[in-house]
């Protein structure tokens, strides 16, 4: 399926580019099509309603069994349906329009809501691990060791039927950020296969494997806590793919009448790009031959580069032999 075409074009007004409902995703978790996308939208609610329902039947078996891997099992669970809280939270103040105080609209809720999904995952590991090692230290035998199978069971069949609804939905609307959960739930799904394991030996009377597995699972917590931090403060630092940077240089060689490219920043807004460049243009070009050219040049970037909204483009003259450079009032601003 093809990706709908978005973007301003010539023509759009100033003012209705800054006043323009704002949407945005957290990083990796929610994109255009997501956004954009009543099933998608769909998808995300139905995904935490079953893995809610997983992690509440999983809750009652922890209390009646005392298993510590079960617990770690149903707090991953639990905090990974209660991500889509701050995400939905993030996508309603995103969609906000843009303000004379936020003048780039409140996409970066993103941000906001990554940091608090990040916090979520931690305390997740934390807790889990706390509790295994506190097993460990105190060895107890578990109770209703079946019931601790089935509930493990439980907890795979929720992740894998929501790593396929995901996957499908997903690939249906073009969104790889859902396709990218979906492969996450079928990796928590695999955890939950784990608690299994550690039923298995407590069955055989070996006490300690409800703890040891308790504790494996609060690494792998731990493991998707790394990932996630790590592509949270990416985005909060203003990180991109340099792979775009190159993509969006391409292009703009490529436009009739740029002479070169300059300065070339890319920034995320939300799940929004916003691109800012220099452009060299033939210095004998009148001041609508050059407005011609950078309007071609934002067009050339709106429809390279994925996701980008809105680029603010430069014009540079030519510089020819002796010329005084014309940005050298600039330069003492540029060392302050």
């Amino acid at each position: 399926m093809s990706p709908r075409h978005e973007h301003p074009h010539p023509g759009t007004s100033p003012r209705r580019r800054l006043l323009a409902p704002h949407s945005h995703e957290i990083a990796d978790k929610l994109d255009s099509a997501l956004e954009s996308s009543a099933p998608g939208l769909r998808a995300l609610w139905i995904s935490l309603a079953v893995l809610g329902v997983t992690a509440l039947a999983q809750a009652v078996v922890v209390v009646a069994s005392g298993s510590v891997a079960l617990l770690g099992d149903t707090v991953h669970n639990a905090a990974d349906a209660l991500t889509a809280v701050p995400l939905a939270l993030a996508f309603v103040l995103g969609r906000r329009a843009a303000t004379r105080r936020f003048t780039y609209g409140y996409g970066r809720a993103e941000d906001l809501a990554g940091i608090a999904i990040v916090l979520t995952i931690a305390a997740s590991a934390a807790f889990a691990g706390w509790t295994a090692v506190g097993r460990l230290l105190d060895p107890r035998p578990v109770d209703h060791v079946p019931a601790v199978a089935v509930a493990a069971l439980v907890g795979f069949a929720g992740n894998e039927w929501v790593a396929r609804y995901r996957i499908r939905v997903g690939r249906a609307i073009g969104s790889a950020a859902l396709v990218a959960d979906g492969l996450h739930a079928r990796t928590d799904g695999f955890t939950s296969l784990a608690v299994l394991l550690g039923a298995g030996g407590s069955a055989l009377g070996w006490q300690l494997a409800d703890p040891v597995v308790g504790l494996v699972i609060s690494a792998a917590i731990t493991l998707v806590l790394r990932d996630a931090s790590r592509e949270v403060f990416r985005r909060v630092m203003d990180a991109v793919d340099p792979a775009l940077v190159d993509r969006a240089e391409r292009a703009l060689t490529r436009v009739p009448g740029v002479r070169g490219v300059g300065e070339l920043r890319l920034r995320w807004i939300g799940h929004r790009l916003r691109a800012e460049v220099a452009i060299v243009v033939d210095g004998g070009a009148t001041v609508r031959e050059a407005h011609r050219i950078a309007v071609d040049a934002e067009h050339a970037l709106l429809h390279a580069v994925p996701r980008l909204t809105a680029a603010l483009v430069h014009a540079d003259p030519q510089p020819v032999p002796g010329e005084r450079d014309p940005h050298l009032p600039l330069a003492h601003h540029a060392t302050a």
